[in-house]
């Protein structure tokens, strides 16, 4: 195996689009959730 770089001033991975798009399905499925349960309230629906 090869050693890692002992290099404490190495660049640190900068984030791409798919970072981005991780973020933005994310904040989805929270909103998608979030408006599941508000619509299942108005049919008396209770969690647990």
């Amino acid at each position: 195996m090869s050693r890692r770089s002992s290099d404490s001033n190495a660049a640190k991975a900068t984030p791409d689009v798919f970072v981005g798009l991780l973020f933005v399905s994310v904040a989805a499925l929270i909103t998608g959730i979030t408006l599941l349960v508000l619509e299942l309230n108005s049919y008396a629906w209770q969690m647990g």
